[in-house]
């Protein structure tokens, strides 16, 4: 066997990487439970594709046959119920774990200087999930599926001069068809999944790098003993490999519980209107995407201003589009001295929660019905959440920091 591996490592270095990147990585030694979210965004991208796989082989791409190779799946495929809710699901926990993930590199300051392009890649990754994700949701071809498409895709007939010809590029057709569900078969299960697989291993091989951040948000390569080891570090193998199981116990215990008791969550992970087959003739009362999307769904109806000529549709699309470009640019935004939410300011403190809590309000929205009273409080949720990333250079600089120690505190 030692031969065999030596043999094997002379053609192609797998201990040498198995050392750079587990047995002598040093992570620091303070993670906390906001370090389990990236390893379960790990797991949870290797749910969807292997229940993918499965899915497809029974899965009828065509306008005729998607709805019923669904309830195909669901009805008569041994154990086939399962495999559609763990990946249906499995793409709500994605963003689940995802958003929290998100949220943590916005607390500790995970994007600040050495570790810019790793939350650039970072944000790819979301960017190619969203797609991903919409490209998925008309899979099913049910009334959610369908509309839901119809509304998203006719948003970028709002772009003066090349809108239209650019929705009749992305649809195939005309109006949403089975070309556009088997183009969007063919990128839900090709194209998008190789660059999401790329991104991840573009986003590891960055972190590892340059080191992973911590919740003090010291530089743990910065002191190091006699034999070049950081002291505040420990070999990510077996230490957090081992640790990492907790919180994987945790989320399939709640995972599990989610699929075997309540899978469609009243409505948010499966629509009751996505239960009935596509019908072009018949609107749904209410038309919302799922609810990751739900919160630049409420800023994009949020806007009700016609600007220099052009609609309000056409300044909700790019309200929409700036609030996830301006994910982008957040590493140089924040000014501050420090990494760690722990020793900012209390202006960052309170920015941080005034955002989350415009994040969830808005998401709530995007889910209901549109009314006078909710579209003005859209708005305002729809400014406070660009006057976190506005005032960021600002508040950042100007904001007195706690003194950072020189060692993790654990």
């Amino acid at each position: 066997m030692q031969k065999l591996i030596s043999w094997i490592d002379q053609r192609l270095p797998v201990v040498d990487a198995w050392n750079k990147h587990l047995s002598q990585y040093y992570a620091p030694k303070n993670f906390n439970v906001w370090y389990f979210f990236g390893s379960l965004a790990m797991l949870v991208l290797v749910n969807q594709l292997v229940t993918g796989i499965w899915l497809t082989m029974s899965y009828n791409p065509t306008a005729e046959g998607a709805f019923s190779s669904i309830e195909y799946i669901m009805r008569d495929v041994q154990w086939g119920w399962l495999l559609r809710y763990l990946h249906s699901t499995g793409a709500s926990a994605f963003f689940v774990v995802v958003y929290l993930h998100m949220f943590r590199g916005l607390m500790y300051g995970s994007y600040q200087k050495p570790r810019e392009l790793i939350w650039l890649f970072g944000m790819l990754i979301y960017l190619v999930l969203m797609a991903e994700a919409f490209m998925g949701y008309l899979l099913p071809w049910g009334q959610m599926s369908y509309w839901g498409a119809q509304v998203i895709v006719n948003l970028f007939g709002a772009i003066p001069v090349i809108g239209d010809d650019l929705s009749l590029w992305i649809r195939g057709d005309y109006l949403v068809s089975g070309i556009t569900l088997n183009r969007f078969f063919a990128l839900h299960v090709i194209a998008l999944p190789i660059v999401l697989l790329g991104l991840v291993v573009l986003h590891i091989l960055a972190l590892h790098e340059v080191g992973s951040n911590n919740p003090d948000g010291i530089d743990i390569k910065k002191n190091k003993d006699e034999n070049g080891v950081p002291k505040d570090g420990i070999p990510f193998h077996p230490y957090y490999t081992v640790h990492d199981l907790l919180g994987v116990g945790v989320f399939l215990f709640v995972f599990c519980v989610v699929i075997f008791f309540f899978p469609e969550m009243g409505g948010l992970f499966l629509e009751k209107a996505n239960f009935e087959p596509a019908n072009n003739l018949k609107t749904p009362a209410h038309i919302a995407p799922v609810w990751y999307f739900t919160p630049f769904y409420a800023m994009l109806r949020a806007v009700k201003v016609d600007l220099f000529g052009l609609d309000a549709k056409f300044w909700g699309v790019v309200v929409m589009g700036l609030a996830i470009a301006i994910l982008f640019v957040l590493p140089w935004l924040d000014r501050s001295p420090v990494r760690s939410m722990r020793y900012k300011g209390w202006i960052s403190k309170i920015a941080l929660a005034i955002f989350v809590i415009s994040f969830i309000v808005l998401g709530y929205l995007g889910i209901q019905p549109p009314s006078p009273g909710r579209t003005a409080v859209a708005q305002i949720m729809t400014v406070l959440y660009f006057l976190y990333f506005i005032l960021m250079p600002f508040y950042t600089r100007m904001e007195k920091t706690k003194p950072v120690p020189e060692r993790v505190t654990g």
